[in-house]
């Protein structure tokens, strides 16, 4: 069943307005204060839409975020049941320092259909359209660049691969230079590294590395309606997370998550720029109006684009 496409414009007004609120702590240092503006508002706007709207990912369990927590229930309870995946600051760093690629990001599929991520890390491997078979998070890193570079008809030393500049990934980035492989370096934003492959004007032929599950999440539910390629598999690596993990219901704390298993049915995905980037631009001010670049995905009609909403400043 697909989701009303009258539904995108208000989940846009949420980005929209929560990328708003969170532009007034661009560059105070202050990533804590620019977080709870976009939640605030964030938070307000969905409570506005004629749904029964449950956070599956969120701002974490109920003692640890009052609002936007994992399992809140959202909207006017008038309506469809949506499962709901926010991260209302994707890339905190960035707008606290006034860097570019800082985001505000929300996912929304039917009841069931999104699948409720742990708090852990995922090691991720994502790419544009591929075959099947082609790329494997349990190949080894040399095959896997090969084939992609095989199959895109492109020599090794013309392929990007983008990653965070993290030092668990020490290993990883020195084989990509032995590969000859161009290494993008990220320094935060998980989903917008993921989203980097999904357009060929990005100049990303894969991300891959380890990163939060959340986050891959999020990633996926765009990355599925542009066809693109992803694979997941969460990290348990304490006994804190394996018994959360059963709780969740994961059985298989070793599986591979292909997209199929991630995002089932229809999904809308916004991502909203606070601060301007590769993907979108920011937040821009004029008189009593704001301006705001999201990209804007709708499984279930095969779009993908970006739409510019001005808006009025409420008083």
């Amino acid at each position: 069943m697909a989701i009303d496409k009258k539904f995108i414009d208000q989940f846009i007004n949420v980005t929209s307005r929560a990328a708003y609120a969170s532009s007034f702590f661009i560059g105070k240092k202050d990533k804590i204060a620019a977080d709870k503006a976009s939640v605030d508002s964030m938070r307000a706007e969905l409570n506005k839409i004629n749904m029964t709207g449950e956070v599956v990912i969120g701002e974490g369990s109920l003692d640890e975020a009052p609002m936007l927590y994992t399992g809140e229930i959202l909207g006017t309870k008038n309506g469809p049941d949506f499962d709901i995946a926010v991260d209302p600051v994707e890339g905190t760093n960035f707008v606290a320092n006034n860097l570019p690629g800082g985001l505000t990001v929300l996912a929304i599929a039917e009841k069931g259909n999104l699948f409720n991520a742990p708090e852990t890390y995922m090691n991720k491997i994502a790419t544009g359209k591929i075959e099947k078979g082609l790329i494997d998070l349990d190949y080894p890193l040399k095959k896997n660049i090969k084939n992609l570079s095989e199959f895109k008809n492109k020599d090794i030393s013309s392929l990007t691969v983008c990653i965070l500049n993290r030092s668990r990934h020490k290993k990883i980035i020195d084989e990509l230079n032995d590969l000859n492989v161009n290494v993008k370096l990220i320094s935060d934003g998980d989903v917008l590294g993921a989203l980097y492959v999904s357009d060929p004007k990005y100049n990303v032929d894969m991300f891959m590395g380890i990163g939060g599950g959340p986050e891959g999440v999020l990633a996926a539910s765009a990355l599925d309606s542009f066809g693109c390629f992803f694979q997941g598999r969460f990290i348990f690596d304490n006994d804190d997370n394996i018994k959360r993990a059963k709780l969740m219901g994961i059985k298989d704390l070793k599986r591979k998550y292909e997209l199929s298993d991630i995002v089932t049915g229809d999904s809308i995905f916004c991502a909203t720029g606070i601060t301007s980037g590769d993907l979108v631009k920011g937040v821009n001010k004029k008189g009593d109006k704001f301006i705001t670049e999201t990209l804007v995905t709708h499984k279930s009609t095969k779009s993908n684009k970006i739409l510019i909403k001005e808006d009025t400043i409420k008083t």
